[in-house]
């Protein structure tokens, strides 16, 4: 896969690809499936945001785009190259291109490394530079991430929810990787410091090409950010588009009654959109379409077919719905 150097200004790169991918935990019969047969492409200097309810297989989604977890079915593509089975030497060759942002910073940086060692230490795990070269590489990241230098030989308990994330940033983009996947990177923030972090994703993008997978369950902050959105819903996606069609024009009943229930005042209709009782269980899903017991336009067809994303061109979103909007 090539580095973020390598796709600089070479946005429309499929960075990523997730075909056909599937996977469950347990056993039967008490097996969940997490996630179920999901199609998913991220370019360079693209941002695609994952949204849905908690619950609904996003961070599954992200750790197997990271490949942290091996998929039951299907292929994770890197730049054109088959990843699903590799291990050892060949997988971390990749991920020095494929980095991630958790969303505790405090649980992914090691209590016992200063802030400057946490971010040199992928340098050292890939062998890049000597200990000069990657100190300097670090503080430079570092200083862009806006952390000061009295905070370099600090330890991550010594620094705030926002400090933290900044640190985990700089951790993630100190080798210079050509995707980046952000799972609820700023859920834990205030206000003013989620708007710090985001912008300073979006200028490492711009400067980078970066692709970002976002996963977030935030729809004000998918309004800022987003290219493309994608709709999850028990462990499949029930819409994907660009931003302005997802958000102005949704097709899928739960995206429809998703922004009616948002802080950012998306209005779908003339009446606020409230669904009815819980998602189902991951464990025993509804036959047909899994969203068809919550759902006010679901008919008998929903309970013999299960729908598949169809329907995207430049107008409209692509939706799993027999009954779309």
């Amino acid at each position: 896969m090539p580095s973020g150097d390598v796709v600089n200004g070479n946005s429309g790169l499929k960075l990523l690809e997730l075909q056909g991918v599937r996977v469950g935990f347990g056993v039967p019969p008490r097996r969940v499936q997490a996630v179920r047969a999901v199609d998913l492409d991220v370019e360079a200097g693209e941002t695609l945001a994952l949204v849905g309810e908690s619950g609904s297989g996003k961070s599954t989604l992200a750790r197997i785009a990271m490949r942290l977890l091996v998929p039951d079915d299907g292929t994770v593509t890197y730049a054109g190259t088959d990843v699903t089975r590799i291990a050892g030497r060949p997988l971390r060759d990749i991920r020095r291109h494929a980095q991630m942002v958790f969303q505790d910073p405090l649980s992914s940086l090691d209590a016992r490394m200063t802030v400057r060692q946490a971010v040199e230490e992928p340098l050292i795990i890939h062998r890049i530079g000597h200990r000069t070269e990657r100190r300097l590489m670090a503080e430079d990241l570092l200083r862009k991430v806006g952390i000061s230098a009295e905070y370099d030989t600090k330890y991550p308990a010594a620094l705030s929810g926002g400090q933290l994330q900044r640190v985990a940033i700089a951790r993630a983009l100190v080798l210079s990787p050509a995707l980046l996947v952000c799972d609820e990177p700023v859920s834990a923030l205030d206000l003013s410091v989620q708007a710090q972090v985001l912008n300073l994703l979006m200028d490492m993008q711009e400067e980078r090409q970066l692709g970002l997978l976002f996963i977030t369950h935030d729809l004000s902050v998918v309004s800022e950010i987003a290219d493309q959105i994608a709709v999850m819903y028990l462990g499949r996606i029930v819409e994907i588009g660009t931003r302005r069609q997802v958000l102005g024009h949704p097709r899928h009943p739960y995206t429809v009654a998703l922004l009616s229930s948002a802080s950012g005042g998306w209005k779908t209709s003339t009446d606020r959109v409230v669904l009815d009782g819980d998602p189902p269980s991951a464990i025993n899903p509804p036959s047909g379409c899994s969203f068809r017991e919550r759902c006010w336009k679901a008919t008998e067809i929903c309970s013999r077919i299960e729908p598949i994303v169809t329907g995207g061109n430049a107008d409209h979103s692509g939706v799993a719905c027999h009954h779309p909007f």
